[in-house]
């Protein structure tokens, strides 16, 4: 039954999870079905990648902007409408970058391919900015202002004020921040399944299309035959993106923790 599912080259779990180039492909309605879940992976990372070297730098400076530098009257405008982005629905974000985005990065980038990790990674820092500016921007306000008003009293600028003072009393919450924006990213799906291309290539290049984890497992489970190795396998995916999550976030409370005792805050 086993050899009946895979063709007439059984798989072992080696050729699964096998980096050859010949192997290394996600194909289970083939005539010789592969499962493996290396290009499902390289596509997440670098989907995710793009996402967080847009949203982090973003939305950290908008926080830093809005918490010190925005007058009242801007800062009572600008959040509200950050946040109010946080509302929007994921499939409205990916129809978005499917038909305007794409278009635009094609044309900038000179891209290969129309939709590729670089679309689906810009329409998910839409979606990552509003929670890591949110979290980011309480942050900074929860660092007393005593702190920053000492260093400018002692005649340092107020830049140096901002990264010298608040952003370190500020590093746990900012690192809390960054790592609920990464869950999010990894986890997102509607921008990824309208806006990547689905196509489980193994290559680092960013303007080619990718496929993520969690698009395969929401395309693929609903018609997939329940007991079979297509069907295992994409139970093992779920499961090696819930670990994968799950140990980021306690290594970054560790870490959270870790610089609260160092600047004096507790365990």
């Amino acid at each position: 039954m086993k050899e009946a599912l895979l063709g007439s080259e059984a798989l072992s779990v080696s050729d699964m999870l096998s980096i050859d180039s010949k192997k290394a492909a996600w194909q289970p309605v083939s005539e010789v079905p592969r499962y493996s879940v290396w290009p499902l992976l390289l596509g997440t990372l670098k989907v995710t990648l793009v996402s967080m070297l847009v949203a982090v730098p973003v939305s950290l400076g908008a926080a830093v902007y809005t918490a010190e530098l925005a007058p009242r009257r801007v800062r009572e405008v600008i959040k509200p409408a950050v946040e109010l982005l946080s509302g929007l629905p994921s499939v409205v974000v990916g129809f978005f970058a499917l038909v305007v985005l794409a278009t635009w990065t094609q044309s900038l980038l000179g891209a290969e391919h129309r939709l590729n990790a670089v679309v689906a990674g810009l329409g998910l820092a839409f979606c990552v900015c509003p929670v890591i500016f949110t979290l980011a921007e309480d942050a900074l306000r929860a660092v007393p202002r005593s702190y920053v008003d000492a260093s400018l009293a002692l005649g340092a600028s107020r830049t140096t004020g901002i990264f010298r003072v608040l952003l370190p009393a500020a590093a746990p919450g900012l690192l809390s921040a960054v790592m609920l924006g990464f869950g999010r990213a990894i986890g997102e799906t509607m921008i990824v399944v309208l806006a990547s291309g689905n196509a489980a290539i193994l290559d680092a290049r960013f303007d080619h299309s990718a496929r993520t984890v969690t698009a395969t497992i929401a395309q693929e489970l609903g018609e997939v035959v329940v007991g079979s190795t297509h069907y295992r396998m994409l139970f093992v995916l779920g499961l090696a993106l819930f670990f994968s999550t799950l140990g980021i976030n306690i290594l970054a409370q560790r870490a959270s923790a870790r610089m609260r005792k160092k600047l004096g805050g507790g365990a």
